[in-house]
């Protein structure tokens, strides 16, 4: 009797140790796959692109009457929902930005190929805009445990990574522009006490601009001596932070002027 148990025990925990090594080769796959393939994208845009270069606008009526720059017409032929890219130096952020108002959150569990993906591509709340474009663009992405999407992101606790990383790139498919960072906060969301960051899109009057931004600087983790001012185009960059429930890590940047 004592045996059958011993065995029975035995079969159930080398199953469990199947089950879970099956489950790390499974991850430390995807984590790869997802890897390669932002590396291609990548690939794709720099080869391209023609450094500090910008492309004239042509006329493309699928995206306000332009067409993407040299640089982003490949992958937006394969992926018209493509919207731009994000890049910020010292960190593993240098990835296409997706948008799709009509179903919102896609790219949370998707590829650029629309296939199912843990990873996700970043992309834009269904209630900005990348081509008006909004007061402010809202960007998500994942907080992986592998270093990857948004989780550089939260390099920006340090001020002094921000000291030497003040410059956020955000292009849209028709425009290159760079941003520079204003505050850098954490925060919560599915709660009263979080501050609803998530909800700003367009100010309906100048004060609306400006309590924005002051909640944003008054949150921030420390002074970074840049405002913006009714008028000024806005990026927020959010990605979760998992030092208190649904909590998120997010970075503010204004636009520079061309």
């Amino acid at each position: 009797m004592k045996k059958r148990i011993y065995l029975t025990g035995f079969m159930l925990c080398a199953a469990l140790f199947v089950v879970s090594l099956y489950q790390v080769i499974h991850d430390i796959a995807s984590a790869r796959n997802a890897e390669e393939a932002f590396a291609y994208l990548a690939e794709v845009v720099e080869v391209a692109g023609e450094p500090g270069g910008k492309m004239p606008k042509r006329e493309n009526p699928q995206r306000g009457n332009q067409s993407p720059l040299e640089q982003y017409q490949k992958l937006f032929q394969q992926n018209n929902e493509l919207a731009g890219w994000v890049s910020i130096e010292g960190t593993n952020i240098n990835y296409p930005v997706m948008y799709t108002p009509e179903k919102p959150d896609f790219y949370l569990k998707h590829n650029f190929e629309k296939a199912y993906s843990a990873y996700g591509v970043p992309y834009i709340a269904e209630h900005c805009s990348p081509f008006e474009p909004s007061d402010n663009i809202l960007i998500y992405g994942h907080h992986m445990k592998n270093g990857s999407m948004f989780t550089g992101l939260l390099e920006y606790e340090d001020k002094a990574f921000y000291e030497k990383h003040k410059t956020i790139s955000f292009d849209t498919l028709t425009e290159q522009a760079d941003y520079e960072v204003i505050a850098a906060f954490k925060t919560t969301v599915y709660d009263e006490a979080g501050f609803p960051f998530y909800l700003f899109a367009d100010a309906e009057t100048e004060k609306a601009f400006q309590d924005y931004v002051d909640a944003c600087q008054s949150l921030s983790l420390y002074d970074t001596a840049v405002t913006a001012k009714y008028g000024d185009k806005l990026v927020t960059l959010s990605t979760c932070e998992y030092s208190q429930k649904n909590g998120r890590f997010v970075v503010v940047a204004k636009k520079k002027q061309q």
